[in-house]
């Protein structure tokens, strides 16, 4: 299937089920589609603990469950099925290039440096970090690379990096948005590892003037510069879509620390309590609010929901059963899960949407676009990767 193709038919399918991925659980406490499909409802808050977990971790497993009460949803997932991107070998990087990655980023890196295709034109890292990339593909290519990066400290590390390895590369520290990081892009082909948001579009966005040979962009965190929505960069693309329905997109946490996982547990728990609580005692909160401190999640329930109390501008009775409280943003929180389990179906379709978008625009440009996984799922759930070639 031709990627417009694709595109069209994953678009009008998200369109058509709108009602079922457009919803948060977290912010409607039973969503529209629970009336129409009450037993997918029942059966969603009915799920155990360890069947819920599982589903968290394979969406495909969950994808399959879901078929039997939404059957349309198969050929949607059918559309977001995408092949490995032919891979390459790559001689072994020498002794030492790793010893300061972190274990996963080597190999992402690693995945990422063998399906990009080279082509002998000087490379282009976009947000290098520290440089690990556009190193090791320029290791690999025998090509010289310039990388581009913010933090000046980075750029001194990674400079430091390739006098050790040897590598001909040059960092620039300098803005990706900025108008003059273009400049840099004519006659080079681009890598892009996880750059967030707008600063991954904007490599699309001006494909056609800037002049590269070639990209691969894994793009990652698409709700980044996307606070008034998405601004879609096909013309092609007809599917609106608000900064929380991008943050939708990216909700994963299966590579995150078990640490991490136990503190983002709390904070929904105590979150989704505290919205009890100012439902319950008729407190006039707002339906959203900004991100909260982590500190505050390392103190009692009572000190967080007064902390933000404060903030909001809100004022809390003397004496309040915050244990009581507590326990309802517990249970709250499993109906959340359970009811995202539904929800989170569509994040992949989303997903795959969003990088279509950037390979038809793309191709567009004149360019010869391909989509693909780089690496699997477990590694990173950002394993798609655009190519194009002028």
């Amino acid at each position: 299937m031709d990627l417009v193709t694709r595109f069209q038919r994953l678009q009008l399918a998200l369109m058509e089920a709108r009602a079922l991925w457009g919803p948060a659980p977290f912010h409607e406490p039973r969503p529209a589609w629970c009336a129409q499909y009450p037993a997918l409802a029942a059966d969603a808050l009915a799920l155990d603990e360890a069947r819920l977990e599982a589903f968290i971790a394979d969406p495909a497993a969950a994808g399959l469950w879901l078929e039997a009460y939404l059957p349309e949803l198969a050929g949607l997932l059918a559309l977001t099925d995408l092949p490995e991107l032919p891979a390459c070998e790559l001689a072994d990087a020498p002794r030492g290039f790793d010893w300061s990655i972190p274990g996963a980023k080597r190999q992402q890196i690693e995945a990422f440096a063998r399906h990009a295709p080279m082509h002998g034109a000087p490379l282009l890292e976009w947000c290098a970090g520290k440089g690990h990339l556009g190193r090791r593909m320029a290791m690999a290519g025998h090509v010289r690379v310039d990388s581009l990066e913010l933090d000046p400290q980075l750029c001194e590390a990674g400079a430091a990096l390739a006098q050790r390895h040897g590598v001909t590369q040059q960092m620039h520290a300098a803005d990706a948005l900025a108008p003059g990081a273009r400049s840099l892009v004519a006659g080079r082909e681009v890598v892009a590892l996880h750059a967030c948001g707008e600063l991954h579009r904007r490599l699309v966005r001006h494909a056609r003037e800037d002049g590269a040979r070639a990209y691969a962009i894994a793009p990652c965190c698409y709700y980044r510069g996307a606070d008034d929505g998405y601004w879609a960069m096909s013309s092609e693309a007809d599917l609106a879509l608000s900064a929380a329905e991008l943050r939708m997109a990216v909700t994963e946490t299966v590579t995150a620390p078990a640490g991490v996982r136990r503190r983002l547990a709390r904070d929904q728990a105590w979150k989704l309590g505290f919205k009890a609580l100012c439902a319950g005692l008729g407190v006039p909160a707002r339906a959203t609010f900004r991100p909260v401190p982590a500190g505050w999640m390392n103190e009692r329930f009572e000190d967080f929901s007064r902390a933000l109390a404060l903030r909001e501008a809100l004022v809390l009775p003397p004496d309040v059963d915050w244990a009581h409280w507590e326990r309802i943003g517990e249970q709250r929180r499993g109906e959340v899960r359970r009811l995202e389990v539904v929800r989170h179906a569509f994040r992949r379709p989303l997903e795959v949407w969003l990088v279509l978008d950037m390979a038809v625009a793309l191709q567009e440009q004149g360019f010869d676009a391909q989509v693909g996984r780089f690496c699997e799922r477990a590694l990173t759930p950002r394993n798609l990767m655009v190519l194009g070639r002028a």
